[in-house]
Protein backbone atom coordinates (compact mmCIF):
# COMPACT_ATOMS: atom_id res chain seq x y z
CA UNK A 1 0.00 0.00 0.00
CA UNK A 2 1.40 3.42 -0.92
CA UNK A 3 2.08 5.87 1.88
CA UNK A 4 0.36 9.25 1.41
CA UNK A 5 2.94 12.00 0.93
CA UNK A 6 2.86 15.74 0.68
CA UNK A 7 4.57 17.93 -1.91
CA UNK A 8 5.68 15.15 -4.28
CA UNK A 9 7.63 16.36 -7.33
CA UNK A 10 5.92 15.75 -10.68
CA UNK A 11 9.01 14.00 -12.08
CA UNK A 12 8.96 10.21 -12.09
CA UNK A 13 12.54 9.33 -13.08
CA UNK A 14 16.01 10.37 -11.97
CA UNK A 15 19.64 9.85 -12.85
CA UNK A 16 21.51 7.53 -10.49
CA UNK A 17 24.88 5.78 -10.43
CA UNK A 18 24.81 2.00 -10.35
CA UNK A 19 27.52 -0.60 -9.86
CA UNK A 20 27.33 -2.75 -12.97
CA UNK A 21 29.59 -5.44 -11.48
CA UNK A 22 32.28 -5.60 -8.80
CA UNK A 23 35.48 -3.94 -9.93
CA UNK A 24 37.33 -0.69 -10.44
CA UNK A 25 35.89 2.81 -10.85
CA UNK A 26 34.85 2.04 -14.43
CA UNK A 27 31.98 -0.16 -13.15
CA UNK A 28 30.17 2.97 -11.89
CA UNK A 29 27.69 3.88 -14.60
CA UNK A 30 24.93 6.53 -14.87
CA UNK A 31 21.49 5.01 -15.27
CA UNK A 32 17.83 6.01 -15.01
CA UNK A 33 15.77 4.86 -12.05
CA UNK A 34 12.29 5.70 -10.74
CA UNK A 35 12.29 8.43 -8.11
CA UNK A 36 11.73 6.60 -4.79
CA UNK A 37 8.66 7.28 -2.67
CA UNK A 38 9.13 7.95 1.05
CA UNK A 39 7.65 5.53 3.53
CA UNK A 40 5.65 6.80 6.50
CA UNK A 41 8.72 7.87 8.51
CA UNK A 42 10.84 9.02 5.58
CA UNK A 43 11.51 12.18 3.62
CA UNK A 44 12.30 12.46 -0.07
CA UNK A 45 15.28 14.71 -0.73
CA UNK A 46 16.33 16.35 -3.97
CA UNK A 47 20.05 15.69 -3.69
CA UNK A 48 22.37 18.63 -4.27
CA UNK A 49 25.54 16.94 -3.00
CA UNK A 50 26.60 13.46 -1.88
CA UNK A 51 29.72 12.46 0.04
CA UNK A 52 32.02 9.70 -1.20
CA UNK A 53 33.21 7.33 1.52
CA UNK A 54 35.30 4.24 2.11
CA UNK A 55 32.26 1.93 2.33
CA UNK A 56 31.27 3.07 -1.18
CA UNK A 57 34.68 1.97 -2.45
CA UNK A 58 34.35 -1.42 -0.73
CA UNK A 59 30.81 -1.85 -2.09
CA UNK A 60 32.06 -1.09 -5.61
CA UNK A 61 34.74 -3.76 -5.22
CA UNK A 62 32.15 -6.32 -4.07
CA UNK A 63 33.48 -6.40 -0.50
CA UNK A 64 30.68 -4.66 1.40
CA UNK A 65 27.11 -5.49 0.44
CA UNK A 66 24.28 -3.14 1.45
CA UNK A 67 22.13 -4.22 4.42
CA UNK A 68 18.93 -6.10 3.65
CA UNK A 69 16.33 -3.77 2.21
CA UNK A 70 18.80 -0.97 1.40
CA UNK A 71 19.20 0.52 -2.06
CA UNK A 72 21.84 -1.05 -4.30
CA UNK A 73 22.84 2.47 -5.37
CA UNK A 74 25.99 3.51 -3.45
CA UNK A 75 26.14 6.63 -1.30
CA UNK A 76 25.68 7.00 2.46
CA UNK A 77 25.41 10.75 3.02
CA UNK A 78 23.67 13.56 1.18
CA UNK A 79 22.53 17.16 1.45
CA UNK A 80 19.64 18.76 -0.39
CA UNK A 81 16.05 19.96 -0.19
CA UNK A 82 13.07 18.01 1.15
CA UNK A 83 10.48 17.68 -1.65
CA UNK A 84 8.09 15.19 -0.06
CA UNK A 85 7.36 13.75 3.37
CA UNK A 86 5.80 10.52 4.59
CA UNK A 87 2.54 10.51 6.52
CA UNK A 88 4.16 10.16 9.96
CA UNK A 89 6.98 12.68 9.52
CA UNK A 90 6.92 15.34 12.26
CA UNK A 91 10.23 17.19 12.33
CA UNK A 92 10.74 17.99 8.63
CA UNK A 93 8.70 19.75 5.97
CA UNK A 94 8.80 20.31 2.22
CA UNK A 95 11.38 23.01 1.49
CA UNK A 96 13.69 22.20 4.41
CA UNK A 97 17.38 22.13 3.52
CA UNK A 98 18.84 19.09 5.20
CA UNK A 99 21.65 16.57 5.39
CA UNK A 100 20.99 12.88 5.94
CA UNK A 101 22.68 9.57 6.65
CA UNK A 102 21.53 6.73 4.38
CA UNK A 103 22.02 2.98 4.18
CA UNK A 104 22.42 3.46 0.41
CA UNK A 105 21.06 5.44 -2.52
CA UNK A 106 23.01 8.68 -2.22
CA UNK A 107 24.56 8.70 -5.71
CA UNK A 108 21.33 9.91 -7.29
CA UNK A 109 19.30 13.03 -8.00
CA UNK A 110 16.75 12.00 -5.33
CA UNK A 111 17.00 9.81 -2.23
CA UNK A 112 14.81 8.84 0.70
CA UNK A 113 15.99 9.10 4.31
CA UNK A 114 14.47 8.20 7.64
CA UNK A 115 13.62 11.41 9.45
CA UNK A 116 15.50 10.24 12.56
CA UNK A 117 18.78 10.49 10.64
CA UNK A 118 17.87 13.65 8.73
CA UNK A 119 19.11 16.95 10.15
CA UNK A 120 18.86 20.62 9.38
CA UNK A 121 22.16 21.82 7.99
CA UNK A 122 24.28 23.10 10.89
CA UNK A 123 24.90 26.83 10.94
CA UNK A 124 28.10 27.76 9.14
CA UNK A 125 28.17 24.95 6.55
CA UNK A 126 27.60 25.09 2.81
CA UNK A 127 25.51 22.42 1.10
CA UNK A 128 28.65 20.68 -0.15
CA UNK A 129 30.24 20.72 3.31
CA UNK A 130 27.00 19.42 4.82
CA UNK A 131 27.06 16.45 2.42
CA UNK A 132 30.49 15.55 3.80
CA UNK A 133 29.27 15.59 7.40
CA UNK A 134 26.97 12.70 8.45
CA UNK A 135 28.90 9.50 7.67
CA UNK A 136 32.34 10.67 8.76
CA UNK A 137 31.40 12.71 11.82
CA UNK A 138 29.01 10.03 13.06
CA UNK A 139 31.58 7.27 12.53
CA UNK A 140 34.26 9.20 14.41
CA UNK A 141 31.89 10.08 17.24
CA UNK A 142 30.68 6.48 17.54
CA UNK A 143 34.17 5.04 17.67
CA UNK A 144 36.44 7.61 19.28
CA UNK A 145 34.04 9.12 21.78
CA UNK A 146 31.26 6.60 22.47
CA UNK A 147 33.10 3.29 22.19
CA UNK A 148 36.61 4.60 22.78
CA UNK A 149 35.59 6.85 25.70
CA UNK A 150 38.19 9.42 24.66
CA UNK A 151 38.68 12.12 27.29
CA UNK A 152 40.40 15.48 27.38
CA UNK A 153 44.06 15.10 28.32
CA UNK A 154 44.53 11.76 26.52
CA UNK A 155 46.82 11.02 23.60
CA UNK A 156 45.60 9.56 20.31
CA UNK A 157 47.09 7.91 17.20
CA UNK A 158 44.99 8.33 14.05
CA UNK A 159 45.82 6.20 11.02
CA UNK A 160 44.94 7.53 7.59
CA UNK A 161 45.33 11.06 8.86
CA UNK A 162 44.48 12.63 5.48
CA UNK A 163 41.30 10.59 4.96
CA UNK A 164 37.80 11.77 5.75
CA UNK A 165 37.86 9.76 8.99
CA UNK A 166 41.40 10.90 9.79
CA UNK A 167 40.84 14.62 9.23
CA UNK A 168 37.60 14.54 11.21
CA UNK A 169 39.11 12.58 14.11
CA UNK A 170 42.05 14.98 14.21
CA UNK A 171 39.87 18.09 14.34
CA UNK A 172 37.52 16.73 16.98
CA UNK A 173 40.30 15.33 19.16
CA UNK A 174 42.09 18.68 19.04
CA UNK A 175 38.99 20.73 19.84
CA UNK A 176 37.91 18.37 22.63
CA UNK A 177 41.18 18.39 24.53
CA UNK A 178 43.68 15.81 23.26
CA UNK A 179 47.09 16.13 24.88
CA UNK A 180 48.98 14.70 21.90
CA UNK A 181 47.70 13.81 18.41
CA UNK A 182 49.82 11.63 16.13
CA UNK A 183 48.71 10.75 12.61
CA UNK A 184 50.03 8.51 9.87
CA UNK A 185 50.05 9.87 6.31
CA UNK A 186 51.61 9.11 2.92
CA UNK A 187 53.11 12.36 1.64
CA UNK A 188 54.51 15.75 2.55
CA UNK A 189 51.28 17.43 1.44
CA UNK A 190 49.33 15.13 3.73
CA UNK A 191 51.71 15.86 6.59
CA UNK A 192 51.23 19.60 6.16
CA UNK A 193 47.45 19.25 6.03
CA UNK A 194 47.34 17.00 9.09
CA UNK A 195 49.44 19.42 11.12
CA UNK A 196 47.24 22.30 9.98
CA UNK A 197 44.15 20.46 11.21
CA UNK A 198 45.59 19.87 14.66
CA UNK A 199 48.06 16.98 14.70
CA UNK A 200 51.20 17.40 16.79
CA UNK A 201 53.12 14.78 14.81
CA UNK A 202 52.32 13.54 11.30
CA UNK A 203 54.33 10.42 10.44
CA UNK A 204 54.99 9.54 6.80
CA UNK A 205 54.54 5.79 7.12
CA UNK A 206 56.39 5.22 3.83
CA UNK A 207 59.54 6.68 5.37
CA UNK A 208 59.29 6.26 9.14
CA UNK A 209 58.10 3.71 11.69
CA UNK A 210 54.97 5.00 13.40
CA UNK A 211 55.57 2.83 16.48
CA UNK A 212 58.94 4.50 17.06
CA UNK A 213 57.40 7.92 16.42
CA UNK A 214 54.67 7.25 18.98
CA UNK A 215 57.16 6.13 21.61
CA UNK A 216 59.28 9.23 20.94
CA UNK A 217 56.30 11.60 21.19
CA UNK A 218 55.00 10.03 24.41
CA UNK A 219 58.30 9.47 26.26
CA UNK A 220 57.93 5.75 25.73
CA UNK A 221 54.47 5.46 27.27
CA UNK A 222 52.47 4.87 24.08
CA UNK A 223 49.11 6.38 23.18
CA UNK A 224 45.86 6.06 25.09
CA UNK A 225 43.61 5.67 22.03
CA UNK A 226 44.19 4.47 18.45
CA UNK A 227 41.78 5.01 15.55
CA UNK A 228 42.60 2.56 12.75
CA UNK A 229 41.10 2.31 9.26
CA UNK A 230 43.98 0.19 7.96
CA UNK A 231 44.05 -3.24 9.64
CA UNK A 232 46.43 -5.83 8.19
CA UNK A 233 49.89 -5.66 9.74
CA UNK A 234 48.95 -2.44 11.55
CA UNK A 235 47.02 -4.45 14.15
CA UNK A 236 50.12 -5.98 15.75
CA UNK A 237 51.98 -2.67 15.52
CA UNK A 238 49.06 -0.89 17.18
CA UNK A 239 49.48 -3.20 20.16
CA UNK A 240 53.10 -2.08 20.36
CA UNK A 241 52.17 1.60 20.09
CA UNK A 242 49.38 1.51 22.68
CA UNK A 243 49.82 2.60 26.28
CA UNK A 244 48.80 0.53 29.28
CA UNK A 245 44.99 0.20 29.29
CA UNK A 246 44.92 1.62 25.77
CA UNK A 247 41.86 1.41 23.54
CA UNK A 248 42.06 0.54 19.85
CA UNK A 249 39.10 1.39 17.64
CA UNK A 250 38.95 -0.59 14.39
CA UNK A 251 36.92 1.48 11.92
CA UNK A 252 37.92 -0.31 8.71
CA UNK A 253 40.42 -2.86 7.38
CA UNK A 254 41.75 -1.41 4.14
CA UNK A 255 44.79 -3.72 4.27
CA UNK A 256 42.69 -6.78 5.04
CA UNK A 257 43.01 -9.33 7.89
CA UNK A 258 45.50 -9.04 10.71
CA UNK A 259 48.81 -10.78 10.02
CA UNK A 260 51.22 -12.61 12.35
CA UNK A 261 49.29 -11.34 15.32
CA UNK A 262 50.83 -11.90 18.75
CA UNK A 263 48.13 -11.38 21.36
CA UNK A 264 50.50 -11.25 24.31
CA UNK A 265 50.93 -7.43 24.21
CA UNK A 266 47.14 -7.13 24.38
CA UNK A 267 47.12 -9.18 27.55
CA UNK A 268 50.17 -7.58 29.12
CA UNK A 269 48.98 -4.03 28.49
CA UNK A 270 45.31 -4.78 29.31
CA UNK A 271 44.27 -3.37 25.92
CA UNK A 272 40.73 -3.07 24.59
CA UNK A 273 40.40 -3.64 20.84
CA UNK A 274 36.90 -3.07 19.48
CA UNK A 275 35.35 -2.70 16.07
CA UNK A 276 32.05 -1.51 14.72
CA UNK A 277 30.25 -0.35 11.61
CA UNK A 278 27.73 2.47 11.39
CA UNK A 279 25.72 1.35 8.37
CA UNK A 280 23.96 -1.63 9.98
CA UNK A 281 22.97 0.16 13.19
CA UNK A 282 19.34 0.94 13.91
CA UNK A 283 17.87 4.36 13.20
CA UNK A 284 17.47 4.81 16.95
CA UNK A 285 21.19 4.17 17.48
CA UNK A 286 22.09 6.64 14.76
CA UNK A 287 19.67 9.20 16.16
CA UNK A 288 21.45 8.92 19.51
CA UNK A 289 24.81 9.58 17.86
CA UNK A 290 23.37 12.62 16.07
CA UNK A 291 21.95 13.92 19.33
CA UNK A 292 25.39 13.87 20.95
CA UNK A 293 26.95 15.53 17.90
CA UNK A 294 24.37 18.31 18.03
CA UNK A 295 25.21 18.93 21.68
CA UNK A 296 28.99 18.65 21.49
CA UNK A 297 30.07 19.42 17.92
CA UNK A 298 27.46 21.65 16.28
CA UNK A 299 28.53 24.60 18.50
CA UNK A 300 32.12 24.10 17.29
CA UNK A 301 30.89 24.21 13.69
CA UNK A 302 28.86 27.36 14.35
CA UNK A 303 31.98 29.00 15.81
CA UNK A 304 34.03 28.04 12.76
CA UNK A 305 36.37 25.83 14.78
CA UNK A 306 35.42 22.60 12.98
CA UNK A 307 34.01 21.77 9.55
CA UNK A 308 34.36 18.95 7.03
CA UNK A 309 37.55 19.14 5.01
CA UNK A 310 36.39 19.00 1.36
CA UNK A 311 39.19 18.33 -1.14
CA UNK A 312 37.35 18.14 -4.44
CA UNK A 313 33.93 17.93 -6.08
CA UNK A 314 32.78 16.02 -9.17
CA UNK A 315 29.51 16.04 -11.12
CA UNK A 316 27.29 13.08 -10.25
CA UNK A 317 27.81 11.58 -13.71
CA UNK A 318 31.57 11.58 -13.06
CA UNK A 319 31.36 9.36 -9.98
CA UNK A 320 33.94 7.04 -11.53
CA UNK A 321 36.47 9.89 -11.58
CA UNK A 322 35.72 10.62 -7.93
CA UNK A 323 36.46 6.99 -7.09
CA UNK A 324 39.68 7.12 -9.08
CA UNK A 325 40.80 10.02 -6.93
CA UNK A 326 39.93 8.12 -3.74
CA UNK A 327 41.79 5.05 -5.01
CA UNK A 328 44.87 7.19 -5.70
CA UNK A 329 44.95 8.24 -2.01
CA UNK A 330 46.04 11.72 -3.06
CA UNK A 331 43.02 13.49 -1.56
CA UNK A 332 42.88 15.24 1.81
CA UNK A 333 39.55 14.92 3.60
CA UNK A 334 36.39 14.37 1.61
CA UNK A 335 35.39 14.07 -2.05
CA UNK A 336 31.83 15.14 -2.90
CA UNK A 337 29.52 14.53 -5.86
CA UNK A 338 27.30 17.42 -6.94
CA UNK A 339 24.04 17.14 -8.89
CA UNK A 340 23.53 19.26 -11.99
Amino acid sequence: MNTPIQGRDHSTEMVAIEITQPGGPEVLSPTTRPIPSPKANEVLIRVEAAGVNGPDILQRRGLYNPPSGASDIPGLEIAGEVVAVGANVIDHAVGDRVAALLTGGGYAQYAVADERVTIGIPEGLSMIEAAALPETFMTVWLNLFQRGQFKAGESVLIHGGASGIGTTATMLARQLGASTIITTVASKAHQEASLRLGADVAVNYLEDDFVAAVKDATDGAGVDVIVDIIGGDYVARNYEAAAMNGRILQVSVLKGPAKELNLWPMLAKRLTHSGSTLRSRTHEDKQGILSELKQNVWPLIAEGRVKPEVYSTFPLAKAADAHRLIDSAEHIGKVVLVSQ
